[in-house]
């Protein structure tokens, strides 16, 4: 694809002796949505904390518009601006109102005035549903409204790319649908985005290429409709098989 935004190139990252990627090659276009699969432990997550400078990788390259990342120079307060990322949990500060969590990276990392920050804040705040909640505390929240304030705080550095980590992980399923629908319009809009999930359904409808993940390693990359319907790999059948009617080489199996 043109337009490269992100690029892998034989990545690697270990803890002590034990491989959790083994040898990833990926390459991200600006306005892209990539949503990772794969079963619990195959080094999705992992991955995205490499990608944010989380964790660091022992071999390989990561490139973000052109600039190394694994180069031991670079200055991760600032690629954080500029690289997004929402995890399971919301870390939304229960001292500070939703206003104040909003702002705090925009004023204080990015030094912009507090009114033309508010004035954004307000916006993407209106854009979830969640105005009316301005002022008040985490702690008076649901679930999937602390996740929608964390995208909304994401958002509000004006990030190029964002990564999702199970963010649904920890909710209720009746709040799942809340924060997915964000995550859509946020598609929708033309962010660039790499979601690690396991909402198969949320995958097939937001994701223009599917990564499946397995054992540290990428099995398989494919558009959704492909992936869901007649998935390449027998290891993909089988994880797909938990959850859909999937195409083998004997004709629709259903588990």
């Amino acid at each position: 694809m043109s337009d490269i935004l992100l690029s892998l190139k034989n990545v690697v990252k270990s803890f002590d002796k034990q491989v959790i990627l083994n040898g990833i090659d990926l390459e991200v276009s600006k306005g892209e949505v990539v949503v990772i699969v794969g079963p619990s432990g195959c080094g999705k997550s992992t991955l995205l904390r490499c990608l944010n400078g989380l964790e660091p990788v022992q071999g390989g390259r990561i490139t973000f518009q052109d600039k190394d990342l694994t180069d031991g120079k670079v200055s991760w307060q600032l690629l954080r601006q500029r690289i997004g990322m929402v995890f399971q949990s919301y870390h939304l500060f229960p001292h500070m109102t939703v206003l104040e969590n909003v702002l705090l990276g925009p004023i204080k990392a990015q030094k912009r005035d507090r009114s033309e920050a508010t004035a954004e804040a307000l916006t993407l705040l209106e854009r979830v549903g969640l105005l009316d909640k301005k002022e008040a505390y985490p702690r008076q929240l649901s679930g999937g409204q602390q996740q929608r304030i964390a995208i909304v705080r994401a958002l509000c550095m004006h990030p190029e790319l964002m990564l999702f980590d199970e963010v649904t992980a920890a909710l209720d399923p009746e709040m799942v649908k809340e924060v997915l629908e964000v995550m859509l319009d946020l598609a929708q809009q033309g962010m660039t985005m790499l979601i690690v999930t396991h909402e198969m359904g949320f995958a097939r409808a937001v994701a223009d290429r599917i990564v499946f993940m397995d054992q540290g390693e990428i099995r398989e990359i494919a558009k959704p409709d492909e992936f869901f319907h007649s998935p390449k790999s027998e290891r993909a059948r089988q994880f797909l098989s938990k959850f859909f009617v999937v195409e083998t080489g004997k004709g629709r199996e259903e588990r």
